[in-house]
């Protein structure tokens, strides 16, 4: 399927399901599938973005329709157009056309003045403080008497949003399962493959064998598989850790070893493995950590003062990554 009909498939469930929901107030395309060729396939490892703009809360995560794999979220608010300029993530949705539903007009009015203002330097400027601010929020705020995953969370996406100050800077999509694969075309068209490496670094899978990340992998599938079949509504990424969602978490994971970008996979598998844990846990089971923690322990996070000086290195790291991201302006 063409990314252009997944997107229209993508119209007619927001048209058919998605304005029925309560308080409605219109939806927006997110993500890769915004961001793609419009000619270009969907890929068979890929979901497409909805998010709904309602009075409330309407997260239905991952399902089937018509053939894609929609992900929806929602928002119960979407600012005023400076807010969005200034936030990365929805400034990187409304500088395209990805108004799908829009019965007061507003948020096509946002999405003008997006597209018109989105590669002003300014904004750029705004856009690359939000996420650093956001790296430094997740790594100040890792909670050592929180839940393993919990922790692990804190620390994982406080270090990956390092990859989006680049890609920000850039005026790239600041993608989620894929940033490291990103940054890395990013930083090799500029001659800059050295920093790349000090990403993964700051990760600690630098020089992580692909033999280890393939061992992980073997280990993630099991837990996976163990849990796709719970049911856990209550928990928000319930949706990720379903069979439906295993050709974006497993199959998307090996089919980046094999193209030899094993250590860019690291991210997103240790996301998984968490939210594996975390699903568990919400629905009253257990087992399958001593995997997890010899993943972190090969990435040097498997102890709460492991994660806390890891995550001190990528706070000391962030002049050099604004350094960075400012000569990609």
């Amino acid at each position: 399927m063409r990314i252009e009909q997944a997107r229209q498939i993508a119209r007619q469930w927001v048209r058919d399901e998605g304005a029925a929901l309560p308080g409605f107030q219109g939806a927006f395309l997110t993500g890769s599938a915004l961001w793609a060729d419009p000619g270009a396939e969907l890929a068979a490892t890929s979901d497409v973005d909805v998010m709904v703009v309602a009075d409330q809360p309407a997260n239905l995560g991952k399902f089937r329709y018509e053939g894609i794999l929609l992900e929806v979220s929602s928002l119960t608010r979407l600012g005023s157009t400076h807010d969005v300029l200034s936030d990365y993530h929805l400034a990187g949705s409304f500088h395209l056309p990805c108004v799908l539903a829009d019965p007061s007009g507003r948020l096509t009015e946002i999405q003008r003045v997006v597209s018109r203002d989105f590669a002003e330097r300014p904004w750029i400027l705004a856009r690359c403080t939000d996420a650093m601010d956001r790296v430094r929020g997740l790594i100040n705020g890792i909670d050592e008497r929180a839940p393993l995953p919990d922790q692990v969370n804190s620390w994982l996406f406080g270090t990956g949003v390092t990859t989006h100050v680049l890609l920000v800077a850039a005026l790239r999509n600041p993608t989620i399962r894929r940033r490291y694969v990103a940054v890395r075309d990013l930083l090799a068209e500029h001659g800059r493959l050295d920093f790349h490496e000090s990403l993964l670094d700051l990760l600690g899978c630098a020089d992580m064998s692909v033999a280890r990340v393939e061992r992980h992998l073997a280990a993630l599938e099991k837990v996976f598989d163990a849990t796709a079949g719970v049911r856990v509504p209550s928990y928000r990424f319930d949706s990720d850790i379903t069979p439906l969602a295993r050709p974006v978490a497993i199959d998307g994971t090996r089919e980046l070893i094999a193209r030899g970008l094993h250590r860019e996979a690291v991210f997103w598998l240790v996301a998984t493995y968490s939210r594996c844990l975390a699903k568990r846990a919400a629905a009253g089971e257990s087992g399958y950590e001593d995997a997890f923690r010899e993943l972190l322990a090969d990435l040097g996070a498997e102890t709460r003062r492991d994660r806390r000086r890891r995550g001190d290195l990528v706070l000391a790291a962030l002049p050099g990554v604004w350094q960075t991201a400012m000569a990609l302006c």
